[in-house]
């Protein structure tokens, strides 16, 4: 699997979010991959499934090659809004809405293939034998070229591995839900050969004022110091340390902060210091 070391993250790029018109998508893909981040996350729902057909029109205005590109989406969940009369928000993974999903998917980012399907979230009523026939066709047509999940702990992958490869999960990790270092997640994906990707990489250091933030904050001000790059940067860094290779998924659309991204190939955490961010955010020292 080939993706970038930083993805970005779509779901705010829409409706709901910073709304960008056409040419401001434009002017951020030609600016991702100026800065080597060339793996874009989707999801059917993002922006009232409206985003994946207004990033794929903008695409098609630019002069970049499909091949430069890695696309991710998912799919699964039915979500209540103007483009889908749903009765209430629930979850479907039969063959056939798996299916109709990726064709409206690939329609919509006028692409012929993804280059990884997840499942957004896991249901209690998932028939794993459905998913495996439905992954089996994508592959066989070449929609996909990658198949994993979202959100799913070690145990429901472990039911779905029974019948078709998982090879990514995306998850919530960041300094703040530190969990999937001590829950097993994080060792699960490493035993198994499996990617992480990190959903809020930079968790709730900004939008939270807590004991847990401000305490974090105080010590990211003095690390500032010492490697000469911004808060954001070092969690970031923080998470791609770990030996799993996590990918963080990165929701900005700030043009200087997407240009400062590129740093993170620049330096390396001390151990010592690694520790300190984790130590500080659970507010005590290891065992």
């Amino acid at each position: 699997m080939i993706f970038s070391s930083i993805i970005a993250g779509v779901m705010n790029w829409g409706v709901g979010g910073k709304n960008l018109n056409s040419l401001e998508m434009q002017k951020r893909l030609h600016l991702f991959l100026e800065n080597n981040i060339t793996t874009f996350d989707h999801a059917d729902i993002y922006g009232g499934y409206t985003t994946e057909e207004h990033f794929g029109k903008a695409l098609l205005q630019t002069s970049i090659k499909r091949e430069n590109i890695q696309l991710i989406s998912k799919c699964g969940i039915k979500y209540p809004c103007k483009k889908r009369n749903y009765s209430i928000k629930h979850y479907d993974y039969s063959k056939d809405y798996i299916l109709w999903s990726v064709d409206e998917s690939l329609k919509n980012l006028q692409t012929d293939y993804l280059d990884a399907l997840l499942l957004h979230r896991p249901s209690p009523l998932l028939n794993t034998e459905e998913v495996a026939e439905a992954v089996s066709i994508l592959k066989e047509k070449r929609k996909i070229k990658h198949f994993g999940v979202s959100n799913f702990l070690p145990q429901q992958i472990d039911v779905l591995q029974k019948y078709v490869e998982i090879e990514i999960n995306q998850i919530q990790f960041s300094a703040t839900h530190y969990k999937p270092l001590t829950d097993g997640q994080l060792d699960y994906m490493q035993a198994h050969t499996i990617l992480p990707m990190a959903w809020n990489p930079l968790g709730s250091i900004f939008k939270e004022e807590t004991e847990q933030t401000n305490r974090l904050k105080l010590l990211l001000a003095d690390l500032f110091i010492k490697y000469e790059v911004s808060a954001d940067l070092l969690l970031l860094k923080w998470i791609q340390q770990h030996p799993s290779g996590v990918l963080p998924v990165v929701g900005t659309t700030d043009e200087n902060r997407i240009k400062l991204l590129q740093k993170l190939e620049k330096f390396t955490l001390e151990l010592d210091d690694w520790f300190k961010i984790w130590t500080t955010s659970m507010g005590h020292k290891v065992p």
